[in-house]
């Protein structure tokens, strides 16, 4: 077979398509735009997907976020004309050392310190050191408080998938609350551990704070979708999850429990549509058969009743 060229990037990638594309759950890119790694979008350019990919390389190295942020702050510092490093810059690691390519040399984040000879022309083009600039004292605090709250997030994620006690890990997202209060990340967290110990007024608690707090969320919808359609509030499930699809179209899973409800509802039609919508933003895996055989048995029951 011929060898064939890459195509050119694609204009624009939904969150699905990145999803599949880098190999990671939805969770993991909300995480990231939790953290402020990348900011939320519905759709993602070529030069997203670069940083994207570099977030998810410093993941499989067990980088953690507090360390990703000192060092995409100190490289804007330190940097000249530098405002994205994730895109515009190779981060990696070398050997056990996290290391960034600037201009084909090597550079330590953090530090500053030329990991190559550089003679001082080239350290004068480089490297910007300005003089720390007057913040004002309470933008201080906020910003303390939030790094303070992100660590508390990433605690009670960690604890979850260690399989920690519950308490435990509602203890850290509180806290993470507590500390940065416009957050909505840690209440849809705090949001599913209460769904997972069936306590449902706190489970819509944090889930409708996640909503006040960030009105576009759609996975905030869509859980509070999951809360309703568990406590058999079907017509209320399905209006959350319209929602969610509204805010986001290729909700994938917003799509499929959506049809599901139609389907039990008796309106083939839409839960045909809604079929469909998902199979073509997630054409493969075990959900994707089941989707099939539900389309396959609507089709069967409409070409039977017209017989009829």
């Amino acid at each position: 077979m011929l060898p064939v060229s890459d195509p050119s990037p694609k204009r624009a990638y939904s969150r699905d398509e990145v999803c599949r594309l880098l190999s990671i759950r939805e969770s993991v890119l909300e995480d990231w735009e939790s953290h402020g790694f990348v900011p939320r979008a519905d759709d993602y350019a070529f030069r997203d997907l670069v940083a994207l990919k570099t977030l998810r390389q410093l993941r499989a190295r067990r980088i953690r976020p507090e360390r990703i942020r000192l060092i995409l702050n100190s490289l804007r510092t330190k940097l000249k004309n530098v405002q994205d490093p994730l895109s515009e810059l190779k981060i990696f690691t070398d050997g056990r050392r996290l290391a960034v390519q600037v201009d084909g040399r090597k550079m330590e984040p953090l530090s500053g310190q030329l990991l190559l000879d550089f003679d001082r022309e080239e350290i004068r083009r480089l490297l910007q050191f300005p003089g720390k600039r007057a913040e004002d004292t309470h933008n201080e605090e906020v910003a303390a408080r939030r790094r303070e709250s992100a660590h508390w997030f990433e605690r009670g994620v960690e604890l979850e998938q260690t399989g920690a006690p519950a308490e435990n890990i509602i203890s850290a997202y509180k806290k993470a609350v507590e500390l940065d209060p416009d957050a909505p990340g840690p209440h849809i967290n705090l949001g599913t551990v209460y769904f997972q110990l069936k306590k449902w007024r706190e489970t819509e608690a944090h889930y409708r704070a996640a909503i006040a707090i960030r009105p576009g969320y759609a996975l905030a919808y869509f859980n509070l979708g999951n809360l309703n359609d568990e406590l058999n509030n079907s017509d209320s499930a399905l209006e959350c999850y319209l929602k969610a699809i509204e805010l986001e179209p290729g909700y994938a899973d917003a799509h499929y429990n959506v049809a599901l409800l139609y389907q039990g509802q008796g309106d083939n039609l839409k839960a045909v549509k809604h079929w469909r919508l998902y199979l073509k933003l997630d054409p493969a895996g075990y959900w994707a058969g089941i989707a099939r055989r539900e389309l396959s048995r609507l089709r069967q029951e409409t070409i039977v009743g017209s017989n009829s």
